[in-house]
């Protein structure tokens, strides 16, 4: 890591770690029920200034890596696949502006990608909620802690990927046939209601063997003190829990955004400003879920399309550039919440038993 790509490292936590503090520490310092305007509202924010950040892009992309010549920006175009065709006669300027664009469809791309396999992550925290009986307004507090913990995996997890991909070109093409195999899982696979067995789940297990567990809530604490001894709550048990289903979606998630780009810092910014707005759109989505049940369909399109789109780069050297897949993933996006719309799914009727 340079000097530069310290500072815009840096420079993104520093931003980062500031919005996370207004967050908690100012809009959402009292426990509440959010409600579906609220986080209508703070979806509208987090997307604003994901848009924003992105148009820093646009225009500052070069100080990322701190690109000044033409021998380094084509060492980096090859070191990160951006696939720009650079004629060093051609002019710094001209190049780096190339370079920008590349980097902006790149960050927006791996952005969407992040959002809409969100949704199915979704689900599955929904589910959490409901099966551990959390109260409502703790929600935001489990979340909150959630995305702070996420980031730091995301983090080693992106960077480990990163340096694996540039040593071993190869393994895209593992991350493009496992991609394939979850979107077939989608697409194919039973869509049964998935129900969560709050004494046998792993983590749950795990907690009570090698930690004190009180297994009741206690307002919104994580941790409690009884007779001079540190007790689990059953909030942090669901916060592990929540976590630990982070872990899984980002088996999926990150290596697809790595379709698009393989600069790690683009994959972690739009990683990163996707999972900021997780909650609120968690809020939202909360009260609507039956508007998009075709979405999963959808989702099985965009990971079979993306791993598609892997495997051709790998072993054909076919590069469908970032422009064409954001277009693509957009227009999926789009065709599923039409189908929603337009096919809803309707409710099965059980039949009595008698």
């Amino acid at each position: 890591m340079n000097v530069y790509d310290f500072a815009s490292f840096g420079g993104f936590i520093l931003i980062i770690s500031f919005l996370l503090a207004l967050d908690l520490g100012v809009f959402h310092k009292d426990d509440h029920v959010v409600t579906f305007k609220e986080s209508l509202t703070w979806t509208c924010v987090w997307v604003a200034v994901a848009m924003l950040f992105g148009g820093l892009i646009y225009f500052f992309g070069e100080y990322i890596h701190g690109v000044d010549s033409i021998d380094q920006l084509i060492d980096i175009n090859k070191r990160h696949g951006h696939g720009l065709k650079i004629d060093p006669q051609q002019g710094i300027d001209v190049a780096l502006h190339l370079y920008r664009k590349a980097l902006t469809l790149e960050y927006f791309s791996g952005y969407v990608i992040e959002e809409m396999l969100s949704v199915d992550n979704i689900f599955v925290m929904i589910m959490i909620f409901m099966s551990f009986g959390v109260d409502k307004k703790y929600y935001h507090r489990v979340l909150f802690w959630g995305i702070i913990g996420a980031i730091v995996l995301r983090f080693s997890f992106i960077f480990l990927c990163s340096a694996l991909i540039q040593r071993f070109s190869w393994i895209l093409a593992i991350f493009g046939g496992l991609l394939i195999i979850s979107g077939a899982k989608m697409l194919f696979g039973k869509d049964e209601e998935e129900k969560i067995d709050t004494e046998n789940h792993p983590i749950v297990r795990f907690a009570a063997k090698y930690f004190r567990l009180d297994k009741t809530y206690k307002g919104h604490d994580f941790f409690v003190r009884n007779e001079g001894k540190l007790y689990m709550t059953s909030l942090f048990l669901v916060l592990l829990v929540i976590e630990f289903s982070d872990i899984l979606f980002a088996v999926d998630s990150i290596p697809a955004i790595f379709s698009v780009t393989r600069d790690p810092y683009i994959v972690f910014f739009s990683n990163i400003f996707a999972i900021m707005g997780l909650r609120s759109l968690f809020f939202m989505l909360s009260n609507v879920m039956n508007m998009f049940c075709r979405l999963k369909t959808g989702l099985g399109i965009l990971l079979a399309f993306i791993g598609v789109k892997m495997l051709l780069n790998t072993f054909l050297e076919i590069e469908i550039g970032p422009g064409v897949s954001l277009l693509v993933i957009l227009g999926i996006l789009l065709l599923s919440i039409i189908a929603s719309i337009l096919f809803p799914i309707k409710p099965e009727k059980k039949e009595n038993v008698q």
